[in-house]
């Protein structure tokens, strides 16, 4: 049996490469798991029915010698992203019959290294809520705690990844979509840098905020999802050319990360507040200056 629980996506990759398991065996431990706790949790809308072929074609690419650190790897993907030839309902009855005539980007480049999805997650609808409870198929639970929520919009993919139904996941953030359920379930959650990486092919909450967002485990598998998705993409308006991309910029130089402590004094675990202190700390030596700002109209 794997051990799904302390695995990531370098472990995984490792054991692929010394035959200790293979990316079908991989894919079938995930199924087993969703069979198991799905009815409960409520984090997938759909699962795939070509998982194990999808799992058997990532296995030959560990055969010819171009496999890479995701070939193989299950993810579970949020409604409102697109695969082709698959339902993408962005959990609205509005869309329930609606099948993608074309590839997301980020699913595009997923499919170029050999990602296994397993299927569609459940959401807000539309992405408009913070606790996946506004989804037209039902809520979903936290797997940490199945009284509570998972957060939201991409509650579905957080509490999938959590409850180990999958080993990596893709949501979207506009205003804590992603970062929010990482929270919730114990998760590394990104929200990258606007025009970091493409939005072609994704359902839209709100255009001038939206990202996908990768969640993982740990940091490290969080990183691994970004850099291979992040690129230029000329189907996305507001994607950041390679030229910018590639400008050597000085990141120390005048670098100040301001901290509202206003927002601090009530509503935060002390166990939050010194763990957040800590980590300025490290920042501190890194070479930012810390500056104290005040958000007028956060309230």
């Amino acid at each position: 049996m794997i051990d799904l629980k302390n695995l990531t996506i370098e472990k995984a990759h490792e054991n692929f490469k010394d035959g200790v398991f293979t990316c079908r065996e991989l894919a079938e431990e995930y199924l087993k798991v969703i069979k198991t706790k799905n009815k409960e949790l409520n984090a997938y809308l759909e699962i795939y029915d070509d998982v194990l072929r999808q799992a058997d074609q990532a296995q030959k690419k560990f055969t010819d010698g171009t496999a890479t650190e995701l070939t193989g790897i299950p993810f579970a993907i949020k409604d409102n992203i697109l695969i082709k030839d698959h339902i993408a309902s962005a959990s609205s009855k509005i869309l329930e019959n609606y099948k993608a005539s074309y590839d997301a980007t980020v699913i595009k480049d997923l499919k170029k290294v050999g990602a296994v999805f397993l299927g569609r997650t459940n959401m807000d609808e539309f992405a408009m809520g913070s606790s996946t409870q506004t989804s037209a198929y039902g809520v979903t639970r936290n797997p940490v705690d199945i009284s509570r929520v998972p957060g939201g919009s991409s509650g579905g993919s957080a509490a999938a990844l959590a409850g180990d139904m999958a080993l990596a996941a893709l949501g979207t953030d506009t205003c804590g979509s992603v970062r929010e359920p990482s929270a919730f379930c114990g998760l590394v959650g990104l929200k990258p840098t606007y025009g970091s990486l493409s939005r072609h092919g994704i359902i839209a909450m709100g255009n001038s905020l939206d990202q996908v967002s990768p969640f993982g485990k740990c940091v490290r598998d969080t990183e691994i999802i970004f850099n291979l998705l992040s690129r230029y993409d000329k189907e996305d308006s507001t994607s950041v050319s390679d030229k910018l991309r590639n400008l050597k910029i000085n990141k120390l130089n005048g670098k100040k990360i301001g901290v509202p402590w206003h927002l601090f004094k009530e509503g935060v675990d002390k166990e939050i507040q010194e763990n957040f202190e800590q980590s300025l700390e490290k920042f501190k030596k890194a070479g930012y200056e810390i500056v104290d700002i005040e958000l007028p109209h956060a309230k």
